[in-house]
């Protein structure tokens, strides 16, 4: 037992020398994805387009929608013609029709109105999840360049929470924290004022269990 103990013991310790050794080499940065993501002067002229585009698709509706209550109306004058009694029985016959056709025209126009409500959202929905994918993309090259620059073997997001909501980085003294320095990096030469907020910001990163 003894001799066992005399040849495992040191190679146990020799074991967590060298882990806490490698640990201590080790350079871990932090990062706030969220602070990046809505700072990012990309990410403001995105939100603009989306917004100019939303606008738009909000008043092509609004303009549908006031057709179809003009062509209600006038079903609804047709049929009071149809009840005429003042007038020819094939006249009657007439108006019927055509207030039956405008019917039709009317079911028409809401069934596309729903189709142009359900595509402008995936439209919309579609352009979001492309902006963010591509700024993103941006962001974590920029990040990955700083990490190296700086020997920096791991870089966390001190934005990050868990999916119970809890913060993925509990506790760091912002001593290796390079997201000011790549924000500067990323709206160097911004066509825009990146200093003035321009509303609320689309889309942010998804940091549930960490992941951007």
């Amino acid at each position: 037992m003894k001799i066992i103990l005399r040849t495992v013991l040191p190679a146990l310790l020799l074991m967590t020398f060298l882990s806490g050794s490698a640990l201590a080499d080790t350079k871990i940065g932090t990062v706030d994805l969220r602070k990046l993501f809505d700072n990012y002067w990309k990410t403001k002229t995105a939100q603009a387009a989306i917004q100019e585009r939303a606008s738009q698709l909000d008043k092509d509706d609004k303009s549908l929608k006031e057709d179809l209550k003009k062509g209600s109306d006038e079903y609804q004058k047709l049929l009071l013609q149809v009840n005429d009694q003042g007038i020819s029985t094939d006249e009657r016959e007439r108006r019927k029709q055509a207030a039956d056709d405008k019917l039709k025209q009317l079911q028409g126009s809401k069934t596309g109105i729903e189709q142009f409500e359900r595509q402008a959202q995936t439209t919309l929905g579609e352009q979001r999840q492309r902006m963010r994918e591509n700024i993103l993309g941006e962001i974590k090259a920029a990040v990955n360049a700083k990490a190296k620059a700086e020997g920096c073997s791991l870089v966390l997001d001190s934005a990050a929470e868990t999916i119970n909501g809890t913060l993925t980085v509990v506790y760091t003294n912002g001593e290796n924290d390079l997201t000011d320095a790549i924000l500067s990096q990323l709206n160097a030469g911004a066509p825009i004022d990146v200093s003035k907020p321009e509303g609320t910001t689309i889309a942010p990163p998804v940091t549930t269990s960490g992941k951007p």
